[in-house]
């Protein structure tokens, strides 16, 4: 088999109210016939268009980058045919999983719905919120308050459905993104498929499920592993086995959160090995590929500035402002605004890393959260 491809490290700004995580349920919700807001950066109906159907199944594979497809289509036949007659989304910014599922739960842009990353700072403390394992003593309904599309959906009328593990029932993520739908625990490939085609029978109705293995495995082994393309292969093969599965009056809607890179030693930075990168810095969060930095009063330009010489053109360092007049963030609220690095570093050909701060991130070979092609492009494929 010949080499991988290199990663195509070009910027690629969100598609908020077009063909965004956060479109997905408002069109789903048109496609069954029914209408509910969501999508935009304004809240407005989204613009996205999906066929219309009885009933949805909405599969989400955690780190399934469109990129990642169409460079391993021999591994993944069926969804390579499928991306074939799509066009990509996209995640929103961060692209990671936190943010991205509940964008897609909400139908709200990252700076509406206010989980900007896979750590940020609880505004007026020095503490970190860690959004995947809410590791700070904060209500989830207070961090997130608006309610769900999915919940709205419910409330329009449709049957709406979670499918996914069971450790993740009730989880404050779970709370924060899929709240007003019932939740199905299912651990195995089987028993989603299975709960997926139950649910699916209802009329109308949208089943969301959630496969996060490829995701796993990616970050431990990197993409293009032998580990990684054979749970690519299994992904392909549970997707195509769900599509045979559900009665034909059923659309499968497959998407991810985000895609994926590896990055080699050279392109790893640790701010632990050059401490004037933490001139002025209160506060480190984020992850790798997309780092917020909190600063002290009155340090905010000049850390940018630091950034900016030392990276050069391997990374976008802009302050908070500048990050939200290019709408990486959609709307902002004036509630979530602090919860943005007062600096944000969105990799390019580097990830930030810290041995002290966050030793595990170390470890990890394939990586996501910024804005290149390989990590922003997502798959929306209809069958």
């Amino acid at each position: 088999m010949s080499a991988p491809a290199a990663p195509d490290l070009g910027f690629v700004e969100p598609a908020y109210g077009t063909r965004s995580l956060g479109d997905v349920v408002p069109a789903v919700a048109t496609a069954l016939g029914l209408r509910i807001p969501g999508g935009g950066t304004d809240g407005a109906t989204t613009r996205l268009e999906l066929p219309d159907a009885e009933s949805y199944v909405v599969f989400l594979v955690d780190g399934l980058g469109a990129r990642l497809i169409e460079r391993y289509a021999h591994v993944a036949p069926y969804l390579a045919t499928l991306l074939g007659r799509s066009t990509p989304g996209t995640a929103g910014v961060p692209s990671t999983t936190a943010t991205s599922l509940t964008s897609l739960g909400t139908g709200l842009p990252p700076g509406a719905h206010g989980l900007v990353g896979f750590s940020a700072r609880v505004p007026g403390t020095g503490t970190l919120l860690n959004h995947l394992f809410w590791d700070a003593s904060v209500d989830p309904e207070e961090w997130q308050p608006h309610p769900t599309a999915l919940g709205t959906l419910a409330r329009a009328g449709a049957e709406v459905t979670t499918v996914n593990k069971r450790e993740f029932q009730g989880s404050p993520l779970t709370q924060v993104s899929t709240r007003g739908a019932t939740f199905v625990g299912a651990d195995r490939v089987g028993e989603r498929i299975a709960a997926a085609v139950a649910s699916s029978a209802r009329r109308p109705s949208l089943t969301y499920l959630y496969d996060s293995d490829l995701d796993w495995t990616g970050h431990r082994y990197g993409v293009a592993s032998a580990p990684w393309l054979q749970q690519l292969a299994m992904v392909d093969a549970e997707a195509e086995h769900l599509r045979e599965a559900l009665p034909p009056s059923c659309r499968l809607l497959i998407v991810a959160d985000h895609g994926m890179v590896d990055l080699a030693p050279d392109q790893r930075i640790d701010v632990d090995d050059d401490p004037a990168l933490l001139d002025g810095v209160a506060m480190v969060g984020g992850e790798a590929r997309f780092r917020h930095l909190y600063a002290r009063p009155g340090a905010a330009d000049d850390i940018a500035a630091t950034w900016r010489s030392h990276l050069g053109d391997r990374a976008e360092v802009l302050t908070r402002e500048e990050a939200v007049a290019r709408g990486w963030f959609g709307r902002v609220d004036p509630v979530v605004a602090p919860r943005l690095g007062d600096v944000v570093v969105a990799g390019r050909e580097v990830g930030v890393f810290s041995r002290r701060l966050f030793e595990y991130e170390t470890t990890l070979v394939g990586l996501h959260g910024s804005l290149s092609a390989d990590e922003m492009l997502i798959p929306f494929l209809v069958d």
